[in-house]
């Protein structure tokens, strides 16, 4: 039992314990957060604390035994070159450009290992597609939009790493079913994986949460999308069950549908893809008069509330699960309309500016 108990309570007291010392060197190399106009956080805020997150979940899963995880190593060497680039993105700013070509080198880095989506199961027929050429682009493309995902949504104190908390916990809960059908020690090694992920960002998120004492910044919050887009690679893509290639993507709901609606919003609205705006689902919450505690509370309710559906998507048959994922949709379309995320005027008529103008602190 020790040997599972040991590194997720290394990761968690890790997590916790570097990131005043992480903080402390942000603050000396000048990885500093300054408030702007798209920002909600009034203050300098020091950021880089994903680094703390990231170095509490290498160490302990260096002792676990998801270190004989098949392709381990190529995510330690992945999340290695993420981190690095985010190190530099928080300390000079790097151009778009640049921190999409790191991400794509990133994600080419975990290739050699053996991580790659070599088939997807047609959830319609139940038949497995290989493939072939596709894979590589198809996994590098899978990798980057998660990694930016949850990158975008890293707008207030604990959002992000709570999001991407309820997501490894979820990726745990899928796995510990399939592990019970497959009976494969390969699976076990996967839910050790998650929780040590879980682990390391709840200690982290200790100084997080709202007043947050240090942000993520990139170094973190890509750090969170990229492992999470690779563990999801490395599990719940192996199924051949009908909706495997849907439950990462309901797992992972709320960064992706909150940018999926960002390029439709900007694209209605004529405005240029990556233009920031204030018009995410946080800042509609917020609008709304939620307090800042209170919006991030309720998004961890909806990604709590989609990981509870992904785990019932791997324990239905497929024709349940077709019917479960058309009345998701309907809910999600609704409700995205109707607080404003497609780009419509919001839930009685809310005003985002002037319901971000009475909130008084923290991030974009």
């Amino acid at each position: 039992m020790e040997k599972y108990t040991i590194p997720l309570f290394l990761a968690l007291v890790l997590g916790y314990a570097a990131t005043p010392v992480v903080r402390v060197i942000a603050v000396k190399i000048g990885a500093i957060d300054r408030p702007d106009p798209r920002k909600v956080h009034k203050g300098l805020m020091p950021r880089m604390g994903g680094l703390a997150v990231y170095l509490a979940f290498t160490a302990a899963v260096i002792i676990s035994p998801a270190r004989a995880y098949p392709g381990i190593w190529g995510l330690l060497a992945g999340a290695t070159v993420i981190v690095a680039l985010g190190i530099l993105d928080d300390t000079r700013g790097l151009p778009p450009g640049v921190k999409l070509l790191g991400q794509i080198l990133a994600a080419l880095s975990v290739i050699p290992f053996g991580i790659e989506v070599y088939y997807i199961t047609n959830p319609l027929t139940g038949k497995m597609l290989f493939l072939g050429v596709l894979s590589v682009p198809l996994t590098l493309f899978w990798i980057v939009a998660v990694t930016n995902a949850v990158n975008l949504i890293d707008g207030l104190d604990g959002l992000a790493g709570g999001v991407s908390s309820i997501a490894a916990l979820t990726m745990a809960a899928v796995a510990w079913t399939q592990w019970g059908r497959s009976g494969t020690a390969a699976m076990t090694d996967m839910v050790m994986l998650s929780l040590i992920l879980v682990a390391a960002t709840l200690g982290f998120l200790k100084h997080n949460f709202h007043p947050a004492k240090i942000f993520l910044g990139d170094t973190g919050s890509m750090f969170l999308g990229f492992t999470l887009a690779v563990m999801s690679i490395m599990s719940l893509t192996k199924s051949a069950t009908a909706v495997s290639v849907i439950v990462p993507m309901v797992i992972l709901g709320i960064p992706l549908l909150d940018t999926f609606f960002a390029i439709i919003r900007r694209y209605h609205k004529h405005r240029p893809i990556f233009q920031p705006d204030r018009e995410h689902l946080h800042h509609q919450l917020m609008a709304m008069g939620l307090s800042h505690r209170q919006t991030v509370l309720v998004i961890y309710g909806l990604s709590a509330f989609l990981g509870i559906n992904a785990v019932l998507l791997n324990l239905i048959s497929s024709n349940q699960a077709l019917a479960l994922l058309a009345v998701l949709a309907v809910v999600v379309i609704y409700s995205a309309n109707r607080l404003g995320v497609l780009g419509s005027s919001g839930r009685a008529g809310f005003k985002v500016t002037e319901g971000l103008k009475r909130q008084g602190s923290s991030k974009m």
